[in-house]
């Protein structure tokens, strides 16, 4: 992976971390990345790679020029943190974020109408490579410049793009809050077979194996979901029993579209 120009990475925690490893590991140069990171101690691995670390983005080089400004501190630093990189708006820069909840309209209240600006919404499965992002350019983003942005998103997953920025707030709720609603079904799978007699262990061991096993099974099949269920349904046998309950009126679907509706509602909330 290459780009134009050098990259500035603000904020290199957890999904930070990652997506820096995942260029990295797709050929980019460490030499071509600038990381803004108060923790400095936990990157000595890219370090030793040739990327370079500051504590404190007042210490950037004046005549530094970056070709992606990737914001990825956590939300609530923003507002203390961004006018400091206002200084790099210009129509060759694009700012890309990853900060949970903050708008493009909050983005260019800082850095002006005139900044090029594409907010996305990653999930946690990118720490394996598993992700799925989903991004939404305002008007001044190039061509090229989205072209850019989606292979740096790629690096840690799947990518999708949208027009309208008011459905990253579903998204939010489903791709962003879905990995902990699988987690839970974990759990649950586990607690109900523990009460159906199986000892705790064999009954999470067999909730984790079978739940993850099948999202690798629907990742790799081009079979719709629907399909796959009914795969494993055979006539008057015992799944067909257990999904009469998960699928009837007031059984999980109901139960899920209220989940996602008040995600949803509080995403809005949550970005004013």
């Amino acid at each position: 992976m290459t780009i134009r120009g050098p990259l500035l990475l603000i904020g290199c925690g957890k999904m930070g971390g990652v997506m820096l490893r995942g260029w990295l590991e797709r050929g980019m140069r460490g030499i071509d990345v600038m990381v803004v990171e108060p923790n400095a101690a936990a990157l000595a691995d890219v370090v030793s790679r040739g990327v370079r670390v500051l504590d404190d983005g007042a210490k950037l080089p004046a005549d530094f020029q970056p070709t992606v400004v990737l914001v990825a501190i956590k939300p609530q630093m923003t507002e203390a943190a961004l006018p400091a990189y206002r200084r790099f708006v210009r129509p060759e820069t694009v700012f890309l974020s990853i900060a949970a909840g903050r708008t493009i309209a909050y983005f260019e209240r800082h850095f002006g109408t005139a900044a090029a600006i594409v907010r996305s919404m990653p999930n946690t499965p990118a720490a394996v490579g598993r992700g799925i992002t989903v991004a939404c350019p305002n008007a001044n983003v190039t061509p090229e410049q989205r072209q850019l942005c989606d292979a740096l998103l790629a690096a840690v997953g799947e990518v999708a793009w949208i027009g309208e920025e008011g459905l990253i707030d579903a998204v939010t709720a489903v791709s962003g809050g879905g990995p902990a609603y699988v987690f839970l079904l974990i759990e649950c799978l586990a607690e109900a077979g523990a009460a159906a007699g199986l000892p705790a262990d064999l009954a999470t061991r067999l909730a984790r194996a079978t739940v993850s096993g099948a999202g690798e099974l629907a990742h790799q099949s081009a079979e719709p979901a629907a399909v796959l269920r009914q795969n494993v349904t055979s006539p008057a046998g015992t799944t067909l029993e257990a999904l009469k309950i998960l699928m009837a009126s007031d059984g999980l679907q109901p139960l899920l579209t209220r989940a996602i509706a008040a995600a949803t509602r509080r995403s809005r909330e949550l970005a004013g």
